[in-house]
């Protein structure tokens, strides 16, 4: 029997990685866990169930006390004396590792570490193989799921029409004489959606406005909404949605399919909502998308962000937006997760400070054209 024993962590694709490689894959897993990282042990375990791996536990009974944890390895190495072992030295704590290896050495278990960053499987001791990549690859259900959390439909990878992309590559080409039209509108489209309706009444001022008049005609010719008289007329909900800044997700998700070759970008999706499996909380990602194996996460916004959200509140909206990015990040995908805020206004020099501050990668304003560019220094950066 193929045994592999992976130490259990954070940091779940360490662990996945070599255990779903058809090369690698065991028919049994020993997850060796702390108390404090029962949670994820019962996460890897589905997922290793649902790939038809059988899954055995070691609880230890104190981390810190290496010669407890020792012992509690030799006893694990009698038991499955016989077997074909490999140990996975990736995860865990330092003692739980150094613990580990000096039981594998003594029992004549295979070693090996996984370098994320590489894909590659580094193989430990004498007469040990030369590294090797891993053939697998993670999708976003096993990925998700092995931080407990759930897809609630199969991830969209929509494609824009020809009338969509002539239209969002003109917002992103005047991005300075249409930003302000581009908040207005949204504004109408947020009212319509509030009284649960297609339509949403102009005032006299959006009516004389110029940049308004010149933007709604382009979203006209693009069949997502009509001029009647002193109203504007979504032509579904969907359109609604889409006028409200779906198309700037469209451009995101445009520019993911150009560089997805070229970055061995896998799974990728749009508006995927995603449920806590404890807490049954929701999360919706504007973008996610897999690369080397880490989660990517783009959060788009058009409107602006600059203002608080009441007048009893002095903190920009822009700060709730990077705070709640940079969670989701580290919730929905652990801590090799990467975030980023597209935003189609410039961001101001102290929300470009948080955002570095919180590790949020930031493409805003005329950068948008450059998406693209920007993208693929953001996946590779020594590509």
């Amino acid at each position: 029997m193929k045994t592999q024993i992976c130490l259990v962590s954070q940091q779940a694709a360490a662990n996945l990685l070599p255990a779903l490689d058809p090369a690698l894959k065991p028919d049994k897993v020993i997850l060796v866990v702390s108390a404090r990282m029962q949670q994820q042990a019962a996460q890897l375990s589905r997922v290793f169930r649902e790939s038809a791996i059988t899954v055995e536990q070691l609880s230890l009974g104190d981390e810190q006390d290496f010669h407890r944890t020792e012992e509690e390895l030799v006893d694990l190495a009698a038991r499955i004396d016989g077997e074909d072992v490999a140990l996975n030295i990736t995860g865990g704590t330092k003692l739980m590792s150094v613990a580990a290896q000096s039981v594998a050495q003594t029992s004549g278990w295979r070693m090996f570490y996984v370098d994320a960053d590489s894909d590659q499987v580094i193989w430990l001791g004498r007469d040990a193989p030369a590294p090797r990549a891993l053939d697998q690859q993670l999708r976003l259900r096993h990925y998700l799921r092995s931080y407990g959390f759930k897809m609630l439909q199969e991830p969209c990878r929509t494609q824009a029409t020809a009338e969509q992309q002539r239209l969002t590559q003109t917002l992103v080409l005047q991005i300075g004489s249409l930003e302000n039209a581009i908040g207005t509108l949204n504004a109408l489209a947020q009212d319509a959606e509030n009284r649960r309706s297609l339509g949403a009444p102009l005032s006299d001022w959006q009516r004389d406005s110029r940049s308004l008049d010149v933007l709604l005609r382009h979203f006209e010719n693009a069949g997502t909404l009509t001029l009647q008289g002193d109203k504007v007329v979504f032509s579904s909900e969907a359109a609604r949605d889409f006028v409200k800044g779906g198309w700037l997700e469209l451009h995101a998700i445009q520019a993911v399919h150009q560089i997805t070759g070229s970055l061995g970008i896998r799974d990728k999706a749009v508006n995927l909502t995603v449920e806590d499996e404890s807490s049954h909380a929701r999360s919706e990602l504007d973008i996610a998308f897999m690369a080397r194996n880490r989660l990517f996460i783009i959060e788009c916004k058009t409107a602006r962000m600059d203002k608080p959200h009441g007048p009893a509140d002095k903190i920009p909206k822009v700060n709730d937006i990077l705070f709640k990015l940079a969670e989701n990040c580290r919730r929905i995908g652990g801590l090799g997760t990467r975030g980023m805020l597209l935003s189609y206004r410039k961001l101001r020099d102290p929300e470009l400070q948080l955002a570095r501050s919180l590790s949020i990668e930031v493409v805003a304003g005329s950068e948008v054209t450059r998406l693209a560019e920007r993208l693929k220094h953001w996946v590779d950066p020594q590509g």
